[in-house]
C-alpha cells in the first residue's frame, strides 16, 4: 500500500504542474484566506478521486494485467502531450474565481469537483488503481494533487504574474514521457502477437494525433503584444525656431 501510495503522489503531482487546477488555486487564493480555499481543494479531490479509485478499482478485476499497464503507459504519453499543449482556465472558472464573495469554502471545492471531472489527474488516478492497492491510491493521488496546488498558492503568493509555465509543463511533459516508456517497456514482453501490434499502433497514432494537437494548439495562441516603443524625437521638434 505504501508503494502505490508513493507512485500515486508523485505521478499526480507532476500532472498537476502547470494544470488549470493550479491556475485555478492561485486565483482563488489572491482573494481569500489561503487555508480555506486549501480545505476546498482537499474536499474536492478527496471526493473526485474516490470515484476515480472506484472505476479504476472496478476495471483492474477484469482486465488482463500486461493489457493494463499498456493501456497505462499509453495514458501517460497522452497526458505527456495534454502537458506539453498547455492548460488555460476557462471564462466560467475564471469568473468563477472573480465573483465568489461568500460560502468560499464550497465555491472553491465545488469549482474544483466540476474542473477535475474528466481531467487528466482523474485518468491517471483511474490507471493507477488498476494496478496497485486502491486506498494507497487514493491516499497518494488525493496528498500529490494537494500539494500541487498549495505550492501553486504559495509560489504564486511569492513571485506574482513571473512563474515559468511553460518550463515548467515542459519539465511536466518530460516525465510524463519517462513513466510512460517505461511502462510499455515492462508491458512488452508480456504481450501477445496481435497485442504487441495493437499496441504499437495505438502509440504511433497517439505521438502522430499528439503532436498535431499541439501544433495546432500553439499556432492558435494569440501572440504576444509587443510594447510600445516611444517615438524617437527629431532634432528640432518641438523646440521654438529662434529667430
Amino acid at each position: 500500500m505504501f508503494n502505490a501510495l508513493l507512485i500515486s503522489f508523485a505521478v499526480v503531482f507532476v500532472a498537476e504542474l502547470g494544470d488549470k487546477s493550479q491556475l485555478m488555486a492561485m486565483t482563488f487564493a489572491a482573494r481569500f484566506k489561503w487555508w480555506v480555499v486549501l480545505l476546498g481543494i482537499t474536499a474536492a479531490t478527496a471526493l473526485t478521486h474516490i470515484a476515480s479509485v472506484g472505476i479504476g478499482f472496478a476495471l483492474g478485476s477484469t482486465i488482463p494485467s500486461q493489457l493494463i499497464t499498456a493501456v497505462a503507459g499509453v495514458s501517460m504519453l497522452v497526458f505527456a502531450f495534454w502537458t506539453w499543449r498547455g492548460d488555460t482556465l476557462s471564462d466560467d472558472e475564471s469568473s468563477t474565481a472573480d465573483r465568489v464573495t461568500r460560502s468560499v469554502f464550497l465555491a472553491v471545492a465545488s469549482a474544483f469537483f466540476l474542473a477535475e471531472l474528466g481531467d487528466k489527474t482523474m485518468l491517471a488516478t483511474i490507471t493507477l488503481t488498476t494496478q496497485h492497492n486502491w486506498f494507497g491510491v487514493w491516499v497518494g493521488s488525493t496528498l500529490g494533487m494537494v500539494a500541487a496546488d498549495a505550492l501553486a498558492i504559495a509560489v504564486g503568493a511569492v513571485l506574482g504574474s513571473r512563474l515559468p509555465e511553460r518550463a515548467i509543463a515542459i519539465g511536466a511533459t518530460i516525465l510524463f514521457f519517462g513513466f510512460g516508456a517505461w511502462l510499455l517497456a515492462e508491458a512488452w514482453p508480456e504481450l501477445d502477437g496481435i497485442s504487441r501490434i495493437v499496441t504499437g499502433l495505438v502509440v504511433a497514432a497517439t505521438v502522430v494525433v499528439g503532436g498535431l494537437v499541439v501544433r495546432r494548439a500553439h499556432r492558435s495562441a494569440p501572440a504576444p503584444s509587443n510594447p510600445e516603443v516611444p517615438e524617437a524625437s527629431t532634432p528640432g521638434r518641438g523646440r521654438t525656431a529662434l529667430h
